[in-house]
């Protein structure tokens, strides 16, 4: 899968057909000594703590970005809350109110961005 000197080509087929394999998974040029390796590092199904089957490979993507139970933050009071909890939390949350420091009126924290322009 690179560029190689016309002049080097034979020589290179032969020691890549002799060495290298293609993964059935990913497609990837590995050494064949070490494809059992690759296999059960990235390839091998492992559980997240969501109770997801995943390839060990996309467990980090997952968690990170995808996974119910990441840990996310609550915009209204900063406490790590998992994903799959937040908009419920939040919605009580942001429910909740502050007294506005120019008007003195309480104000719903989820309207506190928005009240400067309409406070006074």
């Amino acid at each position: 899968k690179k560029d190689i000197p016309a002049v080097n080509f034979l020589i290179h087929e032969i020691h890549c057909r002799r060495n290298i394999e293609i993964c059935p998974y990913c497609s990837d040029s590995i050494p064949k000594s070490e494809m059992k390796n690759h296999i059960e590092s990235e390839h091998v199904q492992v559980t997240c703590k969501c109770r997801m089957k995943i390839e060990n490979s996309l467990l980090k993507d997952h968690e990170a970005s995808a996974c119910p139970l990441r840990p996310v933050l609550c915009q209204f009071c900063d406490i790590p809350l998992a994903f799959n909890k937040l908009q419920e939390h939040e919605s009580y949350c942001g429910a909740r109110t502050e007294p506005c420091g120019d008007c003195g009126r309480n104000v719903l924290l989820r309207d506190l961005k928005e009240h400067p322009r309409l406070c006074g």
